[in-house]
């Protein structure tokens, strides 16, 4: 029996892996790189790997090109770079639950459900797909939530330094770990005592906090790079200059039901009923007496899963703004269900546990076929083998508000981006003749391109990921469109059978 036991609590969670590692990777050779953010860093992380630093800083995270750039030396493939990205997502997930089990000691049977029960959320299956720091956002900050939930269960100066490193790191990857810093003193003012704020323990964690943006900036000068440009991208970050090609600026838009709409439509309809039920519930004990719960990792998790959804809630919105509570959802989902019914029904209750979140689990994998394989395949592969039957020699193509086409074509080729009409005469003008009107420009919220009207295409082809109800969430942010807005944007897209229209201008 024992022998049994051990079998399955090594051989259960590793054959979840292994499933979620197929659902995370099916269709993906099939894929094409879904946004501009993910074939502009495929395209800085080649710079970087061959020493030019000019694009370093780009978007805040200098960390994430030079921890691919090693692969570039070897291999100039995006599947390559958006299966290892897909990997490191997976790994996040892993260790997150592996994690939640040591603490509340979960059996190896509830640890595989819980781990494909959140690893086939929609939204976490979708954003593992693209080539952005998302994936090593993940991964750091469960390094970050491990490790700080450690300082405040063991208060000593060594923990609260090691919480220090998680997030400096994050700060290396992804600028958003920006935005654990206000939940972070949270909890050092609710839990963490006075061990923080001694001069000493205080300057090492401001040492250590800034030591990255110190060895990177002297990293970027030493490439030709102002010592001050990954300061600037906060800067701009703060006070925004012109609008962008959808005519939004700034960064604060309120809507408290965007994201509760998102996980209702998108995500385990079991995760929002069970997540209110427990909020009442909290209420209903709680509410009254104002006082101070105790930290225990159900409640450390709903504090950050509670401030993430509160603080986003006062920004521009996009799924991608919840990345890292998506998680935590289905962690605290899943604990509460399971001390529900455990609590209610005994023995009883653990059985109906594993039938709901395996019942869960199948309905999350049917969702995933609906939202993301069946956007599948790409058709950018065709464009590119038109253009170089088509050309001779070097192919220079100008393409509307997209660079989707750009992994398809040679090294030698040149993708030239229009964001509007009067850049595509520009580039036209600079000698572009061929031009691919990409429905990206509807996804982004961009002018019509009119001037192209007077043409007869050339060739054409669908791009089914253009009209996905998720790409075109994920680019609410950048048009600034709320929740239906954004969707009625996409019905009207999904109406147009054709995504890709290839032009020869005069």
């Amino acid at each position: 029996m024992q022998l049994v036991s051990r079998f399955s609590a090594f051989w259960l969670p590793l054959l979840a892996l292994a499933t979620l590692v197929v659902v995370r990777l099916h269709g993906l050779t099939l894929a094409a790189l879904p946004d501009y953010d993910s074939v502009r860093n495929w395209e800085i992380v080649r710079e970087v790997a061959t020493g030019n630093l000019q694009n370093l800083f780009h978007h805040g995270s200098p960390g994430f090109s030079l921890v691919y750039a090693p692969v570039a030396w070897f291999t100039a493939d995006y599947r390559v770079f958006q299966h290892l990205n897909a990997l490191v997502a997976v790994a996040a997930l892993a260790w997150l639950v592996q994690f939640v089990a040591r603490e509340v000691r979960l059996a190896a049977w509830e640890a595989a459900l819980l781990l494909l029960f959140a690893g086939t959320s929609v939204f976490l299956t979708f954003s593992g797909r693209d080539f952005t720091a998302g994936s090593w956002s993940l991964l750091l900050f469960v390094g970050l939530l491990r490790a700080h939930y450690q300082r405040l269960q063991q208060p000593s100066p060594t923990t609260i330094v090691q919480a220090a490193v998680w997030l400096a790191l994050g700060l290396s990857i992804n600028y958003k770990f920006l935005l654990t810093l206000p939940i972070l003193l949270l909890l050092e003012l609710l839990y963490g005592g006075r061990l923080l704020w001694q001069p000493r323990t205080l300057w090492r964690v401001v040492a250590v906090l800034l030591a990255p943006y110190a060895v990177l900036g002297l990293l970027g000068m030493a490439g030709g790079v102002p010592w001050y440009r990954w300061e600037a991208v906060y800067y701009n970050l703060v006070f925004p200059g012109a609008s962008n090609a959808a005519g939004r600026a700034g960064h604060l838009r309120f809507d408290g039901l965007y994201y509760l709409r998102f996980l209702w439509d998108f995500e385990s309809p079991v995760v929002l009923p069970v997540l209110a039920v427990g909020v009442a519930w909290l209420g209903w004990r709680y509410g009254r007496r104002w006082e101070l719960l105790r930290l225990t990792l159900a409640w450390y998790l709903a504090v950050w899963a509670s401030c993430f959804l509160l603080g986003m809630s006062l920004l521009l919105k996009a799924p991608r703004g919840l990345l890292l509570a998506y998680p935590l959802f289905y962690m605290l989902a899943f604990l509460l269900l399971r001390w529900a019914l455990r609590s209610r029904f005994g023995l009883a209750g653990t059985m109906i546990l594993g039938t709901v979140a395996a019942l869960a689990t199948g309905f999350n994998l049917y969702r995933v076929q609906q939202e993301i394989y069946a956007y599948l395949p790409t058709h950018y592969g065709k464009v590119a083998t038109w253009l170089h039957q088509q050309q001779r020699g070097r192919v220079r193509i100008a393409s509307t508000v997209s660079l989707g086409l750009r992994p398809f074509l040679q090294d030698t080729d040149t993708v030239a981006v229009a964001m509007s009409d009067v850049q595509l005469q520009e580039l036209r003008q600079k000698g572009y003749r061929f031009v691919l009107l990409d429905a990206a420009w509807r996804v982004a919220g961009a002018a019509p391109f009119t001037s192209l009207a007077h043409y007869t295409p050339l060739a054409t082809w669908s791009e089914p990921l253009l009209t996905s109800p998720l790409l075109f969430l994920e680019h609410s942010e950048y048009t600034g469109l709320g929740y239906s807005a954004t969707l009625a944007r996409q019905r009207a897209a999904r109406l147009d059978s054709v995504q890709l229209r290839l032009y020869r201008l005069p």
